[in-house]
């Protein structure tokens, strides 16, 4: 069985094909077949990267507007590339209070992921575009699961989850630290384990998902315990438009301020913050480091960037009383050795020394990045969340 991970985030698009053994309900084993992504979307200059195990890459730039257009040039170049599909595995950011596992798709939870897109508007939307533009790329004939992010922080103890509101409110609108990047995190965490030779029910992390979304994770005996993203993926960390963590009365002063609706704060907040609001000039982090010395809005953007994660990372350590590494993952975590080292800057009190060389290594794959001797590791993981789905995907079927 052919299964196609599909990954929609809210600039790109992941994919992979996998052929997964005839039995097994584990959904090991698998092989990849093809992979790639769509990076940009909507700006105009998106770039599209496919390639087959034994083939030729085809790597060209395009105008790609939106998830939907990305996979249907997916569907095509595999259609092109006589690659067939059996099965379809997606990747959803929101699950809320229902969704804890793999989930086969059909309208009626289709219709319960459109519900929650309040709750993910940069994330539910493009999954729901992905989702419909493959029932009609590949029309009925393969079946469809629905991965969600959340799932992996089901684990969270009430006293990380629960916020501090009425708590019949609170329940009754389901208001709770839910926590995303989930599938990221799974992958990251096996793939650490597999590299360290310890049992992923011995592994006590701060993991840190950094990319156009960012967020961190506390991971105690292969268990989260705590994340940074709660009700939504909006707080927490500095991203590319998200703000992270604010007082939350800076929404109801702006919105009398500025005569706007709180919807329209709000997509403020999600749309035109981070390092876009921060810099005023761009949300990657690339385009800032590269302008840094002309330019005093991408420096302070970088500072506060890596400051907010740099807390995170001492308050997760609180949280877990110690732990074994610190683990980058996500594109800026795995490929920019310049956000590393400065996230780690001010982290030697907790044992955390880097390798200047083993950090500036830009071989890729798992490695380890800390200072020899030193009492808290630090590696660079490459997250796969396609693999991660596309197992998901068969466990689901199969059950």
């Amino acid at each position: 069985m052919n299964v196609l991970a599909v990954n929609c985030g809210s600039s790109s698009i992941k994919f992979g094909l996998f052929a997964a053994p005839a039995s097994g309900e584990h959904g090991d084993g698998m092989s990849r077949l093809a992979g790639g992504g769509i990076e940009r979307l909507g700006t105009g200059r998106a770039q599209l990267h496919f390639e087959t195990v034994r083939g030729v890459p085809l790597d060209t730039t395009g105008v790609v507007p939106d998830q939907a257009e990305g996979v249907r040039r997916i569907a095509e170049w595999m259609s092109a590339t006589r690659l067939s599909v059996q099965a379809v595995g997606h990747r959803v950011v929101h699950g809320g209070p229902r969704f804890r596992t793999p989930t086969l798709l059909d309208d009626t939870v289709i219709a319960a992921i459109h519900e929650l897109e309040a709750l993910a508007p940069l994330h539910n939307g493009p999954s729901l575009a992905g989702i419909r533009a493959c029932r009609a790329a590949f029309g009925g004939d393969p079946p469809m699961v629905a991965v969600f992010d959340t799932a992996f922080h089901a684990s969270l103890p009430e006293r990380a989850w629960r916020y501090a509101l009425p708590r019949e409110l609170a329940d009754r609108h389901a208001i709770r630290r839910y926590g995303f990047h989930g599938i990221s995190y799974r992958a990251v965490l096996e793939r650490y384990c597999a590299f360290t030779g310890r049992p992923t029910s011995r592994a006590t992390i701060v993991a840190l998902h950094l990319g156009s979304g960012c967020s961190a994770a506390a991971i105690e005996n292969g268990r989260s315990i705590d994340t940074s993203m709660g009700l939504t993926p909006l707080e927490g960390l500095v991203m590319g438009t998200r703000s992270g963590d604010i007082d939350p009365s800076i929404v109801g002063h702006l919105s009398r301020a500025e005569s706007a609706p709180v919807a329209e704060v709000e997509r403020w907040l999600t749309g035109r913050s981070g390092l876009l609001g921060l810099s005023a000039r761009s949300n990657d982090l690339r385009d800032l480091l590269a302008h840094e010395s002309d330019d005093a809005g991408a420096a302070i953007a970088i500072e506060v960037f890596c400051y907010r994660i740099r807390k995170y990372i001492g308050a997760y350590l609180a949280a877990l009383g110690g732990a074994q590494a610190v683990v980058f993952t996500g594109a800026i975590g795995e490929r920019s050795a310049e956000a590393r080292a400065r996230i780690c800057q001010g982290l030697e009190c907790f044992g955390l020394i880097l390798d200047p060389r083993a950090n500036a290594d830009a071989a890729g794959g798992e490695r380890r990045i800390s200072a020899s001797g030193a009492r808290l590791e630090a590696f660079v993981i490459p997250t796969d969340e396609e693999i991660e789905i596309a197992r998901d995907t068969v466990r689901a079927l199969r059950r």
